[in-house]
């Protein structure tokens, strides 16, 4: 989007609209190796690390002291997926996905970000390393390996830089589901971005009432329920709030900075397993030719998928289809 385009935007919507349209839940946001699920399932056994995580219940504690809540749904012995989630919202954002996958046999692993959802809300570490380095630590604490390691939004912002900082070796594949690298903000490297500015009133609007703040982005650009013709669905809406609601007010306003201001370009280089990436080609949230056209650029052997008219919220808009192609690219 240029800064034109950008300009128009603010102009047909209301500022706070604009706000969150900007991006709002941007975050606002391998079958597996060559061996196959057969070798996944085998790698899946309970080593003595997975075995005390599971005894602790559905959350792990970091190195740091924050505990990170996750679901772990579906067969333990069945090929791992984990999906990352996007902001301000939780795993629960996920859970359509995550029981279409676990119904056909995989263990999905879905986890809320620190800050979110019901993981601790720290002061500090609200940055995309600390976000990266949690996720690894949930991978390792569980001995999750052969994984599709899938993020949407700001969750595809974390999974590139897992991948940048950890690399690929408990990965078989990746997916970026309407996510948010390589880069958002406009910068002399990336001219089709949005202005800092935008990022900086939507923090703005954060602090002034981010409860209203929820409720503008869920009904209007996230869904696409801004648009004519569109039939909101208050339940999404009412979802999205209360999600957004439950997340650390320090944290969701750090994460803005987070997955708006981080430079995914050199993590996305590192991407040396089948990826998948999907976008819908109305998202007023995270532009696609900023992100995903830009994002197979710099994983040529990726394949992009475009869903036609599709708004940011894709993971409930779109969820037959969404759910359909994920499972699709996990048995492959």
């Amino acid at each position: 989007m240029t800064e034109v385009q950008a300009r128009t935007v603010v102009n047909d919507l209301s500022r706070r609209e604009m706000l969150a349209g900007a991006l709002g839940a941007a975050g606002a946001a391998a079958a597996f190796s060559a061996a196959g699920p057969a070798a996944a399932a085998s790698a899946g056994a309970a080593s003595p690390a997975a075995a005390a995580a599971a005894a602790a219940g559905s959350r792990i504690t970091t190195r740091d002291g924050v505990e990170i809540y996750y679901k772990d749904w579906g067969p333990k012995d069945g090929p791992v997926v984990i999906l990352s989630h996007g902001w301000p919202l939780s795993s629960d954002s996920w859970e359509a996905q995550a029981f279409h996958l676990a119904s056909n046999g995989f263990r999905v692993v879905t986890h809320d970000r620190r800050g979110h959802g019901r993981s601790s809300q720290p002061w500090d570490g609200n940055d995309m390393d600390h976000y990266a380095d949690d996720l690894a630590e949930l991978i390792e604490q569980l001995d999750l390996k052969g994984i599709f390691l899938a993020g949407f939004s700001t969750g595809g912002g974390e999974v590139a830089r897992y991948i940048g900082r950890h690399g690929t070796g408990r990965v078989a594949k990746a997916g970026l589901i309407a996510a948010v690298p390589p880069l958002m903000v406009k910068t002399e490297k990336n001219p089709g971005g949005l202005p800092k500015e935008v990022f900086d009133g939507l923090q703005a609007a954060s602090l002034a009432d981010r409860s209203q703040l929820y409720r503008d982005i869920a009904s209007g650009p996230f869904f696409g329920f801004n648009r004519p013709g569109a039939k909101p669905s208050q339940g999404m809406i009412d979802s999205f709030w209360l999600q957004g609601m439950t997340a650390g007010h320090k944290n969701t306003y750090d994460s803005i900075v987070a997955f708006s201001q981080t430079d995914f370009t050199e993590d996305l280089k590192k991407f040396d397993v089948p990826t998948l990436i999907i976008h819908g080609d109305d998202d007023q949230i995270v532009p696609i030719d900023q992100a995903a056209r830009a994002s197979k650029k710099l994983i040529p052997h990726a394949e992009l998928k475009v869903y036609p008219g599709a708004p940011h919220g894709i993971t409930d808009t779109h969820k037959e289809q969404l759910n359909k192609d994920l499972l699709e690219f996990a048995r492959s």
